[in-house]
């Protein structure tokens, strides 16, 4: 993949593995894919949406429930969730179809192509960073997504006051993600310090087993000015 000219040589922030899709999910993804899918790659990307409205980027959208959840409650906003594994990419395509959404696409590839390169400057509403992997052994802690390198990319396609809403069951990540954020020229922090989560993200099955382990929940939400 060509990096983009704002991060030359820039590390990715995830490692694509195929897993485990049963019959349903991979039949779904089949059928659903042509119409739903998105492939990440450099060029502006046509809107299948069908219609002008504001746009939620989710970076790592996981099995996709969360994305699914939120873009129900949210008929408003239309949902692109970025993904790179194959199970999590098919089954919330099963629950586009379930659900009967019509405000989510499903975007496969590397997110900060996808801002870079495919969306415009300034044409998102808000960018979702929801438990992003913490690489938490120091020789991978380049690999974070939230990364001083990487911010300038997730500004820029950004609307002037479009929110960036992260959140980590991590501590020593949720501290870099604090700082980095709160470093970053263009960006504004809404609170001192981490955000009470708001009830507009639901909790994932993924957050309750941190909650349930002990592991404090962190949000961070920053607005572009």
């Amino acid at each position: 993949m060509t990096e983009t000219s704002l991060t030359p040589h820039r590390i990715r922030s995830f490692h694509p593995r195929r897993g485990r899709v049963g019959p349903q999910r991979e039949d779904a993804f089949d059928r659903l894919w042509p119409a739903f899918g998105v492939q990440v790659k450099e060029g502006v990307w046509e809107s299948t949406f069908g219609r002008r409205a504001p746009l939620v980027v989710e970076i790592g959208s996981g099995m996709g429930e969360t994305t699914a959840r939120m873009a129900a409650a949210d008929p408003q906003r239309d949902y692109l969730a970025v993904e790179v594994h194959h199970a999590g990419i098919a089954n919330l395509l099963a629950l586009i179809e379930q659900e009967g959404l019509t405000n989510v696409r499903v975007a496969r590839g590397d997110a900060l192509t996808l801002l870079s390169h495919m969306l415009p400057p300034g044409g998102v509403d808000a960018v979702h960073v929801f438990f992003p992997d913490p690489w938490p052994k120091a020789r991978h802690h380049k690999r974070r997504l939230i990364a001083p390198g990487n911010i300038p990319i997730i500004t820029r396609a950004l609307r002037p006051g479009g929110t960036l809403h992260c959140a980590t069951d991590w501590p020593a990540y949720a501290e870099v993600m604090l700082e980095v954020l709160g470093s970053a020229p263009g960006l504004r922090n809404t609170t001192q310090g981490y955000a009470q989560r708001p009830a507009t993200r639901p909790v994932t099955k993924f957050e309750q087993r941190g909650i349930d382990a002990g592991r404090p929940i962190a949000d961070l939400i920053f607005t572009r000015a």
